[in-house]
């Protein structure tokens, strides 16, 4: 297995939700010299620096200070479908001690049946100081939905429509006769294993995540599977192609947290976040006029491959493979943000980089998702091309993308961070 996608399979398998992928993602940065810098605080800018801020524990800025005024941006987003544990979560029915949860995105429902579930995300609680935070990775099986038996439910295999309130409830713990349990209770013990004057949960984020590892199958290892490729790929391969770049235009690595639902929240796309920074790292908003005409945004987000069972949902001539090169995503009705200019810039790159290319266009009787790049396009008033890795079972608890393109992704973003001109 390559160096890269050994790193890349490591990242992944410890990154469960946004605020353990941030934590790892700066670690990273702070190892290539990346300073980390606070919006409250005053900052003095050099040519040549390199630099990051965060927000809201999810999302995160980083770049390199250029000679050029010219930006070059790589987008992506930290979050991915899944289930969120509600504020009281608890079921105790049956003998068993059940966790409600909030659907987070749109993910496939139905994927997430009869499998590990561990959980992970952070905990706000109360010590003695006050307020304070702590993020948690269980590592461990602590959950599971089972399906019902096909002979409780003889249409399963015609399809059902799954009842999120009442179906979706991971089952977390045996419970004697007439005995209950309370999950802030139990939230409550862990976090004192690690801050022992804790003494009261406020609140918590914390998600449910397939226990189940990333690995390879198909004859030659050609298929990378996993939870959270969308859109943790993407985010590794911009942070690889910053760090292992040496540009002389400011080159920038924007993670939003929260793309899935939307994007519109302090931390999200459609937040000020990026405004905000920009204008400070170029020297004000009429500085950041200026810079926009020559400069691009690269939205970074995985592309619908061609499944062999479905081929007709694909337009016959805009059907991207895996392990085939990274896919430009286009859309007369702007859900994409390319258009001909941006898509001619990258297919330039490609050419010169050596890398492969594909184009996306969804069938004419259908409408597409959508990305960061319209969202960052319209509030910052730049060029953007929507690209991206070609997956199947995009949004599954189990995603798969080409092993080989991983490497495509992060020549071609290096390359568009080199840019001379």
């Amino acid at each position: 297995m390559k160096p890269q996608l050994q790193s890349f399979i490591n990242f992944l398998s410890h990154s469960p939700t946004p605020f353990q992928a941030l934590s790892n993602i700066t670690e990273r940065l702070s190892q290539a010299q990346f300073t980390a810098l606070e919006e409250a605080e005053p900052w003095d800018l050099k040519k040549g620096g390199k630099y990051f801020v965060t927000r809201g524990g999810g999302s995160i800025i980083a770049w390199v200070q250029g000679e050029e005024k010219k930006l070059r941006l790589v987008g992506a987003h930290t979050d991915s479908p899944g289930l969120k544990l509600k504020p009281h979560p608890d079921q105790n029915k049956e003998g068993l001690h059940g966790l409600r949860v909030e659907i987070y995105g749109s993910p496939l429902l139905y994927t997430w049946f009869d499998r590990e579930l561990s959980l992970a995300g952070r905990v706000d609680f109360l010590t003695p100081q006050g307020h304070e935070q702590l993020q948690l990775d269980f590592a461990q099986p602590l959950a599971m939905i089972p399906s019902l038996a096909i002979h409780l439910n003889r249409e399963a295999n015609q399809g059902w429509a799954i009842q999120a309130q009442n179906e979706m409830v991971p089952l977390f713990q045996g419970l004697k006769a007439g005995e209950t349990s309370d999950f802030r209770a139990f939230i409550l013990k862990e976090v004192q294993k690690t801050v022992p004057s804790a003494s009261e949960i406020f609140d918590f984020d914390l998600f449910f995540y397939p226990f189940q590892a990333p690995g390879f199958a198909g004859l030659n290892q050609e298929f990378l599977l996993g939870y959270r490729l969308d859109n943790l790929l993407s985010c590794y391969a911009g942070l690889q192609a910053l760090v292992e770049s040496k540009p002389k235009a400011t080159s920038i690595l924007v993670l939003n947290d929260h793309e899935e639902v939307g994007s519109n929240s302090y931390t999200g796309a459609g937040g000020l976040f990026l405004k905000q920074v920009l204008e400070r790292i170029t020297g004000g908003s009429e500085a950041l006029t200026q810079a926009l005409p020559g400069s691009l945004l690269i939205s970074c987000d995985n592309a619908h491959a061609v499944h062999p069972n479905y081929a007709d949902k694909h337009d016959p001539n805009h059907g991207p493979k895996l392990n085939q090169g990274p896919v430009i995503k286009s859309n007369a009705n702007q859900r994409y943000a390319t258009h001909a200019g941006s898509a001619a810039q990258v297919a330039y790159m490609a050419k010169q980089a050596q890398v492969p290319l594909q184009r996306f266009v969804i069938r004419s009787d259908q409408s597409c998702g959508s990305t960061l790049g319209p969202i960052t396009s319209t509030l910052i008033g730049l060029s953007t091309v929507d690209l991206g890795v070609a997956s199947l079972a995009m949004h599954s608890s189990r995603e798969t993308v080409g092993s080989e393109d991983l490497h495509h992704l992060i020549r071609l973003l290096t390359y568009f961070y080199n840019l001379k001109n």
